[in-house]
Parts: structure tokens; sequence; C-alpha cells
């Protein structure tokens, strides 16, 4: 075992020894934490999936004894969705996820998005979240985090602070960014 892994597996048992509470909300920040602690809960799920769909998760250890018959990796309605995923699709990919907060994503073909933070409780003022948008085009409505302001969308071109709305943000090839918001029609 290299020094890494034994430090992560340290790390894992003094937390279990210290007996945290299991309601007990983990935060992301610039500093390095065990991935145990990253990966604590799911913050999301998938909803939806067409074509091909990937969401890589960095911080977990994956142990598979038996693959599927479908394509191993593949993601699939129901799959969850932790902090520091990365989320990618295909060519013909399309990709829908609804976190904790109710905000909805749906995330288009060519796309790649990671989830750098996410901290919701509901009964809490002190909630955030940091969405990377990379490539593709994104079309999301913002749920309850939003509302407190601290929901941040990371683009090529600058950070975005969502105060409660339904953007599309498109990424082209270019590195060039498109923001629209859609309008509710209140006949």
């Amino acid at each position: 075992m290299n020094a890494r892994t034994i430090a992560l597996l340290l790390t894992g048992f003094c937390v279990g020894a210290i007996g945290l509470p299991p309601s007990l909300a983990f935060s992301q920040s610039d500093t390095v934490q065990s991935p145990a602690v990253l990966d604590a809960s799911p913050v999301g799920q998938v909803v939806s999936v067409t074509g091909i769909a990937h969401i890589e998760h960095p911080a977990a250890v994956v142990v598979q004894v038996n693959a599927p018959a479908s394509r191993a990796g593949d993601t699939k309605p129901g799959d969850l969705v932790y902090r520091a995923d990365v989320i990618q699709t295909g060519t013909n990919g399309m990709l829908g996820i609804t976190f904790a907060d109710g905000t909805s994503f749906t995330v288009s073909n060519n796309a790649r998005m990671k989830v750098d933070e996410f901290v919701y409780d509901p009964n809490s003022s002190s909630n955030s979240t940091l969405l990377s948008l990379e490539k593709g085009t994104f079309d999301f409505i913002a749920g309850a985090i939003a509302h407190s302001g601290n929901m941040k969308v990371y683009t090529p071109v600058g950070i975005m602070g969502i105060r409660g709305t339904a953007p599309r943000v498109e990424i082209l090839n270019d590195g060039s960014v498109k923001f629209s918001t859609h309008m509710e029609d209140k006949r």
C-alpha cells in the first residue's frame, strides 16, 4: 500500500472512532480533505439519460465484482451524484439531474460539469453551491440554495451568482459563453 492509501485508511478509522453524528454536514474548501469526507452523502440524483453519459466519482473508491450486462460506467436514472463528481455527456448524450435543494439541471451533448461544492440542510441558512460548467449547454432551474444567494456557477469567463431563476448557459468551442434566462409566460 502506498502512503496516501494508508493515510486515508487511518483517517477513516479515526473518524469512526470519534463517533461523529451521521447527520453532520460536510463542506468543501480549498484545503485537501479525505475522500471519505468529500463523498459522505449524495447531493443529487440522475432523473433521465439519453445516449452516453458518465459520472466520474474521483473521491470514491469503487470495487466492482461482476460487471453488469450494459456497458460498465454508463450512467442511468437513479444513479447518485456526490460532491466532487465530474459529469460528462457524449456526442449523442443528454442528462437530467435533480439536486437535494430542488435545483434541476439538463446537461446537453458534449458537455462537462463538476460539482465543486454542495452544502444543503433545509434547516440551515449556511447552504452553498459551486458548480463548474466547462463545456456544452446547460439549462437549469435554481432551487432553494439560490434564494439565499449562495449558488454560484463557474464558467470559463467568470463566476455567476444565481438568485433563483431559470438560466441557459452555452459554452462554445472557442471558449465564449452565452447566457440567457427563460421567461415565464404569465397570460
